[in-house]
């Protein structure tokens, strides 16, 4: 006999769901970050944002990751180059105009990861192909 469970609601943090929503919690209202929210608040969140949400994907202040993605560099680069808070679109585009050395040496760093990341990806398929050749002659060779 199979019993009949009440389903319950998964809720996560307002941090998780700030980041999943890829903004700032800090910058969020207070109501959203003393509750918790469950995944359909998300989803509704995500389908239709309300004014305040989408001001601050517009405006900031964005979180690391956010604002490293619009500077084409890592998280880590941010940190190396003294970035520690979250920056609004104003700052972020004022640092693309500035283009200090360091975010120049961070996005030649971050080109570099890309391309070799590329390469191995490029490597690997060729290996799985090449493997799958191999297998292919093994079974022909079997069935003979």
């Amino acid at each position: 006999m199979t019993s009949l469970k009440q389903k319950t609601t998964q809720t996560m943090k307002p941090a998780t769901a700030a980041k999943k929503l890829g903004v700032y919690l800090g910058a969020t209202p207070a109501d959203f970050q003393s509750g918790v929210i469950s995944r359909e608040e998300l989803t509704a969140l995500q389908t239709e944002p309300p004014q305040w949400l989408q001001d601050l994907r517009r405006n900031g202040p964005h979180p690391r990751s956010v604002v490293a993605n619009r500077l084409g560099i890592s998280v880590s680069g941010l940190a190396r180059g003294g970035v520690a808070e979250a920056l609004t679109t104003e700052q972020i585009d004022a640092l693309r105009e500035e283009n200090p050395d360091w975010l120049q040496r961070e996005r030649t760093i971050q080109a570099e990861v890309r391309r070799e990341t590329l390469r191995v990806k490029e490597k690997h398929e060729k290996e799985e192909k090449q493997r799958q050749k191999a297998e292919a002659a093994a079974q022909r060779g079997q069935a003979r």
